[in-house]
C-alpha cells in the first residue's frame, strides 16, 4: 500500500511542475474566447470560421450516415479533401470551398457583417 502511495507521488509531480509552469508563463495574453488566438495562429480568426463551418459540415454528414465517398461525391471534393474536413486539416480548404459544401448538403449559408459592439460609423 505504501508503495502505490509513492508511486502516485512520483506521477504527480511532474504534473505538478508542468502545471505551475504553464500556470506561471505570462508570454501569452489571456482573456479571448478564442484559443487558437491565444495559441499564437496568425490565422486564428479564420481557422476558427473554418472549424465551425467544418463542424456543420461534419455533423450533417454523419446524420445522413454518408461515407467519406458518397459525401465527396455530393460535394464535389476528392476522397482525400473529405478526409482532411473529417479530421478537422482546414489549413488548405478555404472558407468559400466549405460553404460550398455545405450548400450542396441543402444548407443556407448566410455572411452576417454588423458594425462592432461600441463603434459608430459616421458617413
Amino acid at each position: 500500500m505504501g508503495s502505490d502511495r509513492k508511486a502516485a507521488e512520483n506521477i504527480a509531480s511532474p504534473l505538478s511542475s508542468e502545471r505551475e509552469n504553464v500556470m506561471a508563463r505570462k508570454d501569452n495574453p489571456r482573456g479571448t474566447d478564442n484559443v487558437l488566438q491565444q495559441l499564437s495562429f496568425d490565422d486564428a480568426e479564420e481557422l476558427s470560421v473554418k472549424a465551425a463551418l467544418a463542424l456543420k459540415l461534419n455533423e450533417l454528414i454523419d446524420q445522413r450516415g454518408l461515407s467519406q465517398m458518397e459525401a465527396a461525391a455530393i460535394i464535389g471534393m476528392t476522397q482525400p479533401k473529405m478526409s482532411q474536413v473529417r479530421r478537422y486539416k482546414l489549413r488548405n480548404i478555404s472558407m468559400e470551398r466549405l460553404m460550398q459544401a455545405l450548400v450542396s448538403l441543402d444548407q443556407h449559408v448566410e455572411i452576417v457583417v454588423e458594425p462592432a459592439p461600441g463603434i459608430t460609423v459616421v458617413a
